[in-house]
């Protein structure tokens, strides 16, 4: 079965050059036809006309030797720009001649007086035409450079996205690790299955990694197997509590921004306690003062704010420039303490 082919849009297959080849002339046409003079009215649409295809044909070729010469790359030089349009004028002034020289009496055009004005005029026709063709390549040639720099720059981003993710990834299995090198001599089965568990974080992360955002769903399942990998260690010690928002399920986030809070509150909150932690994961909806719809990610864990001392802090530096590269410029990431509590609440604006 053929796949169908792509069309592009209807703008994009419109040839612009003929478009404007046929309307400008086309113009002139009509212009001449309307002032051409109190003649008869055949006549005068007949010359009119004749002009404009005449011009029609020489503005073509004139376009083709500035396109085979590299004249229209190199800008207007009117050194060699301006003998061409007097040639060009010359040519259209005689083919007019000779049209009025068919369609009229021969003693109409009496005298030389009548050419100079003609010369100047079909001078400034194909000067005119220069001018428009060279102003519209030049903003051709900036609408390209535009889309490349955008391409560039998106190049760019998507090169430093996954420049951080692979440093998330790392981070997170590392500490992942950790959790299975402690519990190996405690309980063999228990670490058999958080080897389980963690396999199935890894096919997360890697499928994941292919993209810049993903549905909460998605997040929040990738979440629920690392708390039941790090419930097995913590026991009693980590208490976890959900509460999401209806219709936040389908808003994309950056991959592993929620797992790196989750973590962090794990390894500030429970670790550092005796008594454990804890945790609250809340989604809900918000809006910020120019109507922007945001979704509000929290993670809540009993304890206090502290200084990561010997700890680079990867994780949350990492989560603040995925979010920021991934949803712009009103992403955000703030941490506060508050009540013997410390939050960490994610704002993005939903996508879906």
């Amino acid at each position: 079965m053929n796949t169908p082919l792509h069309r592009p849009p209807l703008l994009a297959r419109i040839n612009w050059y003929w478009t404007f080849q046929l309307a400008g002339w086309g113009a002139l046409a009509l212009f001449n036809s309307v002032y051409g003079g109190s003649s008869e009215l055949r006549i005068v649409v007949t010359i009119a006309s004749w002009g404009s295809l005449g011009g029609l044909l020489l503005s073509h070729l004139w376009h083709g030797i500035l396109r085979r010469r590299g004249w229209a790359a190199s800008g207007l030089r009117w050194k060699r720009i301006l003998p061409s349009l007097a040639v060009l004028a010359a040519i259209q002034t005689a083919s007019v001649t000779t049209a009025f020289h068919v369609m009229y009496p021969p003693d109409v055009l009496r005298g030389l007086a009548w050419l100079p004005g003609a010369l100047l005029f079909w001078f400034g026709v194909f000067l005119t035409w220069t001018v428009f063709y060279f102003t519209a390549l030049s903003l051709r040639r900036a609408a390209h450079l535009e889309a490349e720099t955008l391409r560039l720059q998106l190049h760019g981003r998507e090169a430093e996205l996954r420049a951080l993710q692979a440093q998330v990834n790392p981070h997170f299995f590392f500490n992942s690790l950790n959790s299975v090198r402690a519990l190996i001599f405690e309980d063999r089965e228990a670490a058999a299955h958080m080897i389980d568990q963690l396999a199935g974080l890894m096919r997360h992360a890697l499928q994941s990694g292919q993209h810049a955002t993903v549905p909460l769903a998605v997040e929040l399942d990738a979440v629920r197997a690392y708390l039941a990998i790090e419930q097995i260690r913590f026991e009693e010690r980590l208490r976890v509590s959900f509460d999401m928002a209806p219709g936040t399920d389908h808003v994309r986030v950056p991959p592993m921004a929620l797992q790196t809070l989750v973590e962090n509150a794990i390894k500030y909150g429970v670790e550092a306690s005796a008594n454990g932690s804890d945790i609250r994961i809340t989604a809900r909806h918000a809006s910020r003062g120019e109507g922007v719809a945001m979704l509000q990610i929290e993670v809540a864990n009993t304890g206090a704010l502290r200084e990561p001392g010997t700890s680079t802090s990867v994780g949350l530096r990492n989560a603040r420039q995925r979010l920021q590269l991934a949803c712009g410029e009103h992403a955000s990431l703030e941490l506060r303490q508050q009540a013997g509590w410390v939050y960490a609440t994610i704002s993005l604006p939903e996508q879906a």
